[in-house]
């Protein structure tokens, strides 16, 4: 029992600030780790590593769509804002999944923060109060910089060491500077 509050069930436990927060703090980062993954992946090169598109070779993720193609998806078909839109929907989507979960980990947090408050007798603040409070950053910064440091350990170890059968890795006999592509 944490504050002298006796523990809750699962279904009352599921709408509170504290499970909202903890959830949306972890989905927040991945999205956000994606959608960075997503965009830094189009223009980044790592000579040698398997995360990295080969420097100065275009590969056909990097060609012009072609709306005659059979079976292009509609948006490739209909061309103007629906092409421009489709092209960058990947990181888009990814990105308004981060927007959506940083949003729902700051109203859980927001919602966790005022419980507490109230279980010790203590008034709430506003949601404008409470965002520039350091809590909600540090929860957010927190997970941010773990997520970060992985991509970056996969896409310098990838250089130097192997995983057979992995598709993030390169073939085992692949030179160390020899980005696969």
């Amino acid at each position: 029992m944490e504050d002298n509050v006796p523990p809750v069930n699962l279904p009352r436990y599921l709408k509170s600030g504290h499970f909202l927060q903890s959830t949306f703090e972890n989905w927040e980062s991945e999205f956000l780790q994606m959608t960075a993954y997503i965009l830094l992946t189009v223009s980044l090169r790592q000579i040698g590593s398997s995360e990295s598109k080969p420097i100065g070779k275009e590969e056909s993720v990097d060609r012009e769509p072609d709306p005659r193609r059979e079976g292009a998806p509609w948006p490739v078909r209909k061309g103007g804002i629906a092409i421009a839109l489709y092209k960058n929907s990947l990181s888009i989507a990814f990105a308004l999944l981060f927007l959506a979960s940083f949003a729902l980990h700051l109203y859980g947090s927001h919602k966790d923060f005022n419980e507490e408050q109230s279980r010790k007798g203590r008034p709430g603040k506003t949601m404008a109060a409470y965002f520039s409070e350091s809590r909600p950053w540090f929860e957010s910064f927190q997970n941010w910089q773990s997520e970060f440091i992985s991509v970056a350990a996969i896409v310098v170890l990838s250089i130097f060491l192997r995983q057979k059968g992995s598709p993030e890795s390169k073939p085992v006999d692949t030179p160390n500077m020899e980005t696969e592509g």
